[in-house]
């Protein structure tokens, strides 16, 4: 297990958030048309009631640009000076490149470094720890921390067991490293592999790479093994919690908000039992979008903010359980004023301004290199071309 307690020098604060959901919503009647299942059931097991889904030309990175683009909206922030861009992701959309680098990219953050992350439904939170680390230690300043997947691609939905458990989304919080109170406090990671097979995707890796008979066998969806998980998770999360917290030498009774992953109704009661606090405390957007993965987190924070539910200097524990199996939990003390003040018109529109011009950007860079390419190849031939008439 890592934990980390950072110096009270310099710490990062969360400046900016966004979230951004697929516009389908998929309700639990209209999952009993594809399973054998009813509203009753998954209300009953997990308290979900029902998922966005992403549809046709909706991804992980097209759900990270919405929520990263809100997130610096908040912050008045220019992606040029975003120096770290980390995204905690299972559904990349593609094996690479990473899915941050696209980002990096669609956002003109020319000079950051960027990265994904793959820690299961604790991502966020790995993601988070990664950055603040980065930012304590005055490597840089600004950082941005996307939680997305779109789980709905890697779902069996043949299989009630999980297909009535996910839904797609992303979150996003933007970072600044500063030298005042309050921020991310502490963080406490760890993983046991030894559970790896209780939530995995079988096929698709080296391991089992893909064929025809790996996908007939249905080995590249979801499986997951309910029970054993929820055992874990019951465990593990008001543990981290706990142990952040001595981290950052402060106890339950300081919190003001839990904002956990949001995976099972059944594990949030369980998980507030233990650690001895109201079922109010412990923040739930469970019911509207069921178990987003890496997003469950950050949108959650989202909506918390949104509802105000929380203030300044307010402290709040984020803790979550994935794949891996992994877990993590980071402590915060809220540094800003809430709401945040709205932007005037000419704000809007530069911001609108820039986010294009990363677009034109991006295609320059990409007819230049078509270019230097071509201009390579014709230096190259010269060259060739000149060589063999000096070998005569």
């Amino acid at each position: 297990m890592s934990d980390t307690r950072y110096p009270s020098n310099r710490r990062g604060h969360i400046i900016g958030w966004g979230k951004a959901l697929p516009e389908r919503v998929l309700t639990n009647d209209e999952l009993a048309t594809l399973v054998d299942t009813s509203d009753e059931w998954i209300r009953q097991r997990t308290g979900i009631a029902e998922r966005h889904i992403a549809g046709e030309g909706e991804t992980t990175f097209s759900l990270s640009l919405k929520a990263a683009q809100d997130a610096l909206h908040i912050t008045n922030l220019d992606p040029i000076h975003l120096d770290l861009i980390i995204v905690a992701t299972v559904t990349p959309d593609y094996p690479f490149p990473a899915t941050a680098c696209l980002l990096q990219d669609a956002l003109g953050a020319q000079h950051a470094a960027a990265f994904d992350l793959q820690a299961g439904c604790s991502g966020f939170v790995y993601g988070l720890s990664v950055a603040a680390g980065l930012l304590a230690a005055g490597l840089y300043r600004y950082a941005l921390v996307v939680g997305a997947e779109t789980l709905s691609r890697i779902t069996d939905w043949t299989d009630r067991t999980t297909c009535v458990l996910f839904g797609d989304g992303a979150g996003a919080v933007v970072l600044e490293s500063r030298e005042e109170p309050g921020g991310i406090l502490s963080s406490v990671l760890g993983a046991d592999g030894s559970g790896g097979e209780l939530l995995m995707i079988p096929g698709g890796g080296s391991a089992h790479p893909t064929c025809a008979e790996m996908v007939q066998d249905r080995q590249h969806f979801i499986q997951m093994k309910g029970q054993e998980v929820f055992r874990f998770a019951t465990r593990t999360m008001p543990e981290a919690a706990r142990q952040a917290l001595e981290k950052a030498e402060l106890g339950v009774d300081d919190v003001a908000l839990f904002v956990p992953h949001q995976a099972n109704d059944r594990i949030l009661q369980t998980a507030a039992k233990r650690l001895g606090v109201p079922e109010d405390k412990m923040f739930s957007n469970l019911a509207r979008y069921g178990n987003t993965s890496a997003a469950s987190i950050p949108i959650a924070l989202c909506e918390a903010i949104e509802q105000e539910r929380i203030k300044r200097d307010d402290v709040i524990v984020l803790t979550g359980f994935g794949a891996g199996l992994t877990w993590a939990a980071a402590v915060v003390r809220w540094s800003l004023p809430l709401p945040s003040p709205t932007p005037r018109r000419r704000t809007i529109v530069w911001r609108s301004l820039r986010f294009r011009w990363a677009r034109l950007r991006s295609r320059l860079r990409r007819l230049w290199r078509r270019v230097d390419a071509r201009l390579f190849n014709l230096r190259y031939e010269q060259d060739g071309r000149r060589k063999r008439r000096d070998e005569e």
